[in-house]
């Protein structure tokens, strides 16, 4: 099974390129949703995060407020770096398992998509890295209207994350996304021909 890993920072499209890989036939596996099964409450990595950052980031229910959390985190590095100490490890332990899942399962292609993914150490889970590149302008303009975030805590984001430049040199395939969805389907589709198609044929 050829594992590509899809980074790139907020805001940058890798949702719509994950839609695009899927429609070409790759199985995705979601950093996210990988978060939220880590987060389950009373889980291993729960208590941790709860015992780190205090219950006032949990909801009614006992779930992590996330939107809390990353208020929290995204103001302060220390923060950020003591939440990824804690959460990493275990994602990593997941995405590792769903992966196995998948190759057992006969799956040609999986695409871990995950904006964290050389921070984490995770692009040792897999074959190549795809990144997504786009205008900061354009992000802050996108999770304005997405997301309804404030362009300054948007800015904050995007500060706390690697550098667009350090994470391009890093990768294998750099998807640029200032034009419209049209050019965006076009790059993802040329790189699936060059990189993708003959090793499925292959296999």
């Amino acid at each position: 099974m050829l594992v590509i890993g899809l980074t790139g920072g907020i805001g940058t499209g890798k949702t719509e390129v994950c839609r695009i890989v899927r429609e070409l036939g790759a199985t995705l596996i979601n950093a996210d949703q990988v978060g939220h099964e880590a987060y389950t409450p009373h889980t291993e990595a729960w208590t941790e995060v709860v015992a780190a950052f205090g219950d006032g980031i949990l909801t009614e229910k006992g779930e992590i407020d996330r939107r809390k959390l990353g208020a929290m985190v995204f103001a302060d590095a220390s923060q950020l770096e003591r939440l990824n100490r804690i959460m990493h490890p275990r994602m990593a332990e997941i995405v590792r398992q769903k992966l196995r899942a998948l190759d057992d399962a006969g799956a040609p292609v999986a695409v871990v998509e995950a904006a964290v993914l050389f921070e984490a150490g995770w692009d040792s889970l897999v074959d190549e890295v795809w990144t997504t590149e786009s205008p900061e302008d354009s992000v802050v303009a996108r999770l304005q209207e997405r997301n309804g975030f404030a362009p300054e805590e948007i800015r904050k984001r995007i500060a706390s994350q690697m550098p667009t430049e350090e994470r391009a040199g890093r990768a294998d395939e750099v998807i640029n996304n200032s034009g419209d969805l049209k050019g965006l389907e076009n790059a993802v589709r040329d790189i699936w021909k060059r990189k993708v198609e003959g090793r499925i044929e292959q296999t």
